[in-house]
């Protein structure tokens, strides 16, 4: 028997293998129930290794790390004498699970040349918070964009395959390829949410406000609030609504589905997009909350009490530094620092740079936010995530140019987006 990409998979139940396929669509989809179906394939068949990795995956993404690092090793003990593409894929899974991004991505690497269409090995590869998007390399959105140009051809028309394809693409500032490769993706599967993600950040590239305000406005009716992407399409709702100039829906949206204990996205999402809609509002002119901050600042404090997801670790500093938090800033610099020195991070010294510049923003120290800012802005790829949400280190140093009365170097940032037509919410900007 089969999966939905002509990849054998060892299972005696069709009922077991049919609510596998469900559950990997699911899963590559953001769909909620994929935990469920992963659970009835393995129900139909105890054995069924690839079902006991995907759920080990998919309780990943949910943020229930003990129940998936117990399926990712349940699944390799399933495995062991299954042939070498099931215990391969299986080991991937496993090692994403297990955070060991460098050797699973090697790993995924050397799969692919030998089964390019196995999608549940490629699709942890992807995104700006996958494999590679959190590996904290320069390159690594032209990298992403060649792995997939490399595999486009054994894909085809696949709809999950051209949405990750077209997301690199538009990260890439290939706009309007990315903008037809999420066309095609969605009309064979327009529930897909990554894919309304995509086109999300489609239209922002363009500075089409409006267009995705109501775009997402539409899609996200049928999207239950407990689903993987229901946080961050939200985020994308108050962002767009910023960009038109609606800051009462922009505030609507974040206390109704993006703040902590509004939002029921994975952590990641709920500290890095509050962080980034409270820092990005006041930007736009909106005064300070200090409520709203001190329960990011709480929210940042208990879900990543420690460094180790740069990500996560640049947008903890932006809360402690709004906040007001200035021994937890200076703690989380000096982490990151050591970590650097002793070669532990592997964004590189960009990562504490950015949490001190935030800090002095935060203190009003313009001149000392240029200084520090300015020489590693264009590192600020190295961190992770997308265009959009980067946009909010550019924006800082934008905002300190203008405050310190520099706006010719304000507008000379701006010049250099030669490939994108983002808004400027930005307060005394003209």
């Amino acid at each position: 028997m089969t999966d939905q990409y002509g990849l054998a998979v060892t299972t005696a139940s069709p009922s077991a293998l049919g609510a596998y396929i469900e559950a990997v669509d699911l899963l590559l989809a953001a769909l909620p129930g994929a935990d469920e179906a992963f659970g009835r394939a393995l129900t139909a068949d105890p054995r069924f290794a690839l079902a006991e990795a995907g759920r080990a995956r998919t309780l990943q993404l949910l943020a229930r790390m003990d129940e998936a690092r117990a399926a990712a090793r349940h699944a390799r003990e399933l495995a062991a004498s299954l042939p070498r593409r099931e215990r391969q894929h299986v080991e991937v899974l496993a090692l994403v699970v297990e955070g060991q991004g460098a050797a699973a991505l090697e790993a995924a690497r050397a799969h692919l040349q030998e089964f390019p269409r196995d999608a549940m090995v490629l699709a942890p590869c992807t995104g700006v918070f996958g494999l590679i998007g959190f590996s904290g390399r320069r390159g690594r959105e032209a990298e992403m964009l060649a792995l997939l140009d490399g595999l486009a051809s054994h894909y085809g028309d696949d709809w999950w395959f051209g949405m990750a394809h077209a997301f690199a693409q538009n990260e890439t500032g290939q706009r309007e390829p990315a903008r037809k490769a999420i066309d095609r993706s969605m009309a064979v599967h327009p529930r897909n949410a990554h894919g309304a993600h995509v086109r999300a950040h489609v239209l922002y590239e363009g500075g089409e406000d409006v267009a995705g305000l109501t775009y997402l406005d539409e899609w996200l009716k049928d999207y239950p609030a407990t689903a993987q992407l229901h946080c961050h399409l939200t985020w994308h709702v108050a962002i767009f609504a910023l960009g038109v100039g609606r800051l009462d829906r922009a505030w609507q949206v974040y206390a109704g589905g993006v703040a902590p204990g509004a939002s029921w996205g994975p952590p990641v999402n709920t500290l890095t997009d509050a962080a980034s809609f409270l820092w990005r509002a006041e930007l736009a002119g909106s005064p300070r909350d200090a409520s709203r901050w001190s329960a990011v600042r709480d929210y940042a404090a208990r879900a990543f009490p420690k460094p180790g997801v740069t990500f996560c670790d640049v947008h903890s500093a932006v809360a402690y530094a709004a906040s007001g938090d200035a021994a937890a800033l200076e703690g989380l610099s000096r982490a990151l620092k050591e970590a650097d020195g002793a070669g532990r991070l592997a964004a590189g010294p960009v990562v504490p740079a950015l949490a001190d510049a935030f800090g002095a923003f935060a203190r009003g120290d313009w001149g000392a936010a240029i200084t520090i800012l300015a020489p590693v802005f264009e590192e600020h790829v190295r961190i992770g995530g997308s265009r959009a949400q980067r946009d909010l280190v550019e924006l800082t140093l934008l905002a300190a140019y203008l405050r310190a009365g520099r706006a010719d170097d304000a507008r000379a940032l701006l010049a250099r987006r030669h490939d994108r037509r983002p808004s400027v919410p930005l307060a005394g900007f003209a």
